[in-house]
């Protein structure tokens, strides 16, 4: 296994105060959680600094997360008290029902006011969670970058909702040491942390210990393997003859299976996978 990734960009240490600094100023918080990965994309951090707001969980890219468990993870979450929502942000799925429980939640706010406020909300969560994604929808333009790797958000800014909301936007946030390898592990497979600082073809090779062991049956049908191998390595070697990633003299391509198995997890070519179980 891969260990000691350690991933903490200087802004993210700035993200951590600037969420500290405008807590106050939210009613509301809106965590962004990978459906796939929910507890190694669930950041202790945030869990710390937002305790005490109200929150909503949005499992994003449910799309390629297993239903099954995703239904499971809801649930879970749920009884911690938390609102949750599954959604694919890039199509837009379940903006609707978000808006109507911000609505619910905003009625609920001002119910003894005489002056009707604004409701205020913080989108928070690690790198490459789909949050800029989310904000684009609620915005109903592109008000926020987005992008399929880590650290597109530099800086905090206030964005006006379809609705006459408001919310505030952050950078990712990830914390510092990774206390459980398999968290940063999960964080990599899934693009969380940037490529260039990992060792591909090892990574690769992990990701097709964890499929081979879960989901050998997608596995074995998305890449015409006759069986599962007894080590990830043989299943890598076996992908990589059938994919033909072959260098000269017949000699595996670790490099390219390692990157195409990556790049056709992450975009559910491979079918619906969670990687962890509530």
């Amino acid at each position: 296994m891969i260990e000691n990734i350690n991933w903490y960009p200087g802004h993210m240490k700035k993200t951590r105060e600037l969420i500290q600094q405008n807590l106050k100023m939210v009613d509301a918080v809106i965590e962004v959680i990978d459906a796939r990965i929910p507890v190694s994309s669930r950041n202790p951090i945030i869990d710390e600094l937002v305790k005490g707001k109200p929150r909503i969980i949005v499992l994003n890219k449910s799309d390629l997360a297993d239903e099954k468990a995703c239904e499971l993870w809801a649930e879970s979450f749920r009884s911690q008290g938390n609102r949750v929502l599954a959604m694919n942000c890039m199509s837009g799925a379940g903006v609707k029902e978000l808006f109507k429980l911000l609505s619910r939640m905003e009625a609920e706010k001002n119910k003894d006011r005489t002056m009707q406020k604004a409701y205020r909300l913080m989108i928070v969560g690690v790198p490459n969670v789909g949050k800029s994604s989310l904000i684009n929808r609620m915005t109903g333009k592109k008000s926020a970058q987005t992008g399929d790797r880590p650290g597109v958000t530099k800086g905090k800014q206030w964005l006006k909702l379809s609705n006459g909301m408001q919310l505030l936007d952050t950078p990712g946030i990830l914390w510092p040491k990774f206390e459980d390898p398999q968290a940063g592990m999960n964080l990599a497979f899934c693009g969380s942390i940037k490529d260039e600082i990992l060792d591909i073809p090892t990574l690769g090779m992990e990701l097709i210990g964890v499929l081979a062991e879960r989901y050998p049956e997608l596995l074995m049908q998305r890449y015409k393997l006759d069986e599962i191998a007894e080590t990830p390595l043989e299943n890598m070697e076996n992908m990589a003859m059938k994919r033909g990633c072959i260098l000269p003299g017949k000699r595996i391509d670790y490099e390219r299976i390692g990157k195409l198995v990556l790049d056709e997890f992450r975009g559910g070519k491979i079918g619906r996978i969670t990687l962890e179980r509530p």
